[in-house]
């Protein structure tokens, strides 16, 4: 789901930058009055495992590419802000390091990948467990739903971008960024129930941290 430079038009680019640095800016500020001692050490350990499980790309029409995110295990174990941090950490490490994604379409990857992914998959999980019962069970298929859901609206955005930006017709980009990303969305959403359902079990704890 990389966008690299070359894709986005000059409004695109300003209008998704100005975005996401106001996004990045609440974000910090957020943490700096709510961050607790055990937030930082897991922010950098789900910031390593989301770096690596991204670094899995293959490409598809539109001229981006598909993988996981990851934005949604971190939303729901720590909060949509503090997501929103460690999803621009990984991002910016990726472009400039490795060059996925381009640095002129930073501000629209963080969007797509760090904002509208954190945020929808943190308020997706809080409505299905809360509709089913908030028991374990529940919790396991919301992180299933807002996993797939968060990598599902976030191709949508991307292929939003490309339409406007005059790169790709809507006819053909948004039919293959949303049908090949709701396949991806099946293996994070399982991915992501399977941790949530390992950290119950070996460190329940960390499901009661206050999220940020």
């Amino acid at each position: 789901m990389h966008i690299p430079d070359g894709f986005l038009s000059v409004a695109t680019v300003a209008s998704t930058c100005v975005v996401s640095a106001g996004g990045i800016g609440n974000a910090v500020r957020v943490a700096n009055s709510k961050l607790g001692e055990k937030h930082v050490p897991l922010m950098g350990v789900l910031a390593a495992f989301i770096f690596a499980a991204q670094m899995l790309n293959f490409p598809i029409a539109g001229g981006t590419s598909g993988h996981l995110i990851g934005a949604a295990l971190a939303a729901i174990l720590l909060g949509p802000w503090a997501s929103v941090l460690i999803m621009s950490c990984v991002l910016i490490a990726q472009c400039l390091i490795f060059q996925d994604g381009g640095l002129l379409a930073l501000g629209a990857n963080i969007f797509n990948m760090g904002i509208i992914a954190s945020f929808s998959s943190y308020y997706l999980y809080r409505s299905v467990t809360s509709f089913l019962g908030g028991n374990g069970r529940s919790k396991l298929i919301g992180g299933f739903i807002a996993a797939w859901g968060s990598v599902f609206l976030a191709s949508i955005a991307c292929a939003i971008e490309l339409v406007v930006s005059g790169t790709s017709p809507l006819a053909v980009v948004l039919p293959v960024m949303a049908g090949f990303h709701a396949l991806i969305g099946v293996g994070e959403g399982l991915i992501t129930a399977g941790v949530l359902s390992f950290v119950a079990v070996t460190r329940p704890d960390l499901l009661q941290l206050q999220r940020i």
